[in-house]
């Protein structure tokens, strides 16, 4: 358990916030929960309550404000949309104790693009996460003002619930293996969108080339395709550039509400 964090608060409990708890709530931690969809909050942190294994607090809670009041530490885990995430920030910095750190689970966003929105610019990181039980790393990011303590801090923590931190020394969209895998996931996408080989031909032949290990297309619906679409207009609103605009074709299926594994249905069906 880290020495200087002991409450953590988590805004968002979707797929990668539902991990996050998962995670933190086998150490000694108290967990302080928060997400707009009430009735799924509230099953999730009944079921981490019941854990055998589960070692720290839960609670959940109808406002942010009253999710981040005590943490030490609060971890933003919304969806892609960088003026949501502003909103939040916001928040959350006039409610926090003057301590506590605000870290964003984003994808792709730079913590320096919400640090307008703040007066502890000194308190701010990325702390983005990948799939914490299959994949168990975070990449850690410094915004333009953290402070070494901050990170610091951050880094310890990471390391306190068995996640591997990778270290960004310098400022860039996507981070680490996400930058890597956006490579891969955009061209992808291209292969399918343009019409030049079928998904699951792309598939066949990353499970070859990786030994049967989860395939691009799947490890899509899995994150689920809205967060995808999310990300990859992220990139693209930062470069402007039109090679970096996600396929129409992906807009189309998550405008149907095909949004993955999550909905029983995306490239896959579940």
């Amino acid at each position: 358990m880290s020495e200087d964090i002991k409450i953590i608060s988590i805004i968002g409990v979707g797929y990668l916030g539902k991990q996050i708890a998962e995670k933190t709530v086998l150490k000694e931690y108290t967990i302080r929960l928060y997400d707009k969809n009430v009735g799924d909050l509230e099953i999730f942190s009944s079921n981490l309550k019941g854990k055998e294994e589960t070692l720290g607090k839960v609670t959940s809670h109808e406002t942010i404000e009253d999710a981040v009041k005590d943490a030490d530490l609060i971890i933003e885990a919304i969806p892609e949309i960088l003026e949501l995430k502003r909103e939040i920030f916001k928040i959350i910095d006039k409610t926090a104790q003057p301590k506590a750190i605000i870290a964003t689970n984003s994808s792709s966003i730079p913590v320096s693009k919400l640090e307008d929105d703040v007066e502890r610019k000194d308190k701010l990181l990325n702390i983005h996460f990948y799939d914490l039980f299959a994949m168990p790393m975070a990449d850690i990011m410094r915004g333009t003002k953290t402070s070494d303590e901050t990170f610091e801090k951050g880094k310890k923590w990471v390391e306190s619930i068995e996640i591997t931190p990778l270290i960004v020394k310098k400022e860039c969209y996507g981070f680490v293996f996400n930058r890597v895998w956006r490579a891969i996931k955009k061209e992808c996408l291209k292969i399918w969108a343009g019409g030049y080989a079928d998904l699951e031909e792309v598939d066949k032949a990353w499970r070859i080339f990786q030994n049967m290990g989860t395939a691009p297309f799947e490890f899509m619906d899995k994150i689920g395709l809205d967060v995808i679409y999310d990300i990859e207009m992220s990139y693209f609103k930062n470069s402007g550039l039109e090679d970096d605009k996600p396929p129409q074709a992906l807009k189309d299926i998550v405008d149907n509400g095909n949004l993955g594994q999550k909905s029983g249905k995306g490239f896959y069906t579940y």
